[in-house]
């Protein structure tokens, strides 16, 4: 296990560390295409100040985030207009930087929630064909 990494889920055998090797990537691309998901659900609901989102986003199980992570893709979602930021001057320190969902991102976040429902339809049926 690599240092300061949280098991995310119950590891395979560790005796098989191809097997291992596989499920670790495997794990770490399922998060990077649900991580921007998260964050645009996130900001579907209020605006956010950038450690507030990161801290809220640490809670969900398995996505393995930090702030390394986020503030990377929140210039990205920016970028495509998926989001706006605004800065506003804080008397706790420098002025934060809050986020919220655009228009734009509002229709993209649901095109996302629909694909997302329709795989893991198609992934439920394929595991009632396997019983």
């Amino acid at each position: 296990m690599v240092a300061g990494r949280v098991p995310l889920l119950p590891r395979l055998n560790d005796k098989d560390t191809g097997m291992s090797d596989f499920f670790d990537n495997w794990t770490v691309q399922v998060r990077k295409g649900l991580l921007e998901m998260c964050i645009l659900t996130a900001l579907k609901h209020r605006e956010y100040y950038g450690y507030d989102l990161v801290k809220s986003l640490v809670g969900i199980p398995g996505l393995g985030v930090t702030e390394g992570t986020i503030y990377p893709l929140l210039s990205r979602l920016r970028r495509h207009g998926l989001i706006t930021s605004r800065l506003e001057e804080s008397n706790e320190g420098p002025a934060r930087k809050y986020y919220l969902l655009t228009q734009a991102g509002q229709e993209v976040i649901g095109s996302m929630d629909q694909h997302l429902k329709t795989l893991i339809k198609g992934i439920r049926t394929l595991q009632k064909e396997e019983t």
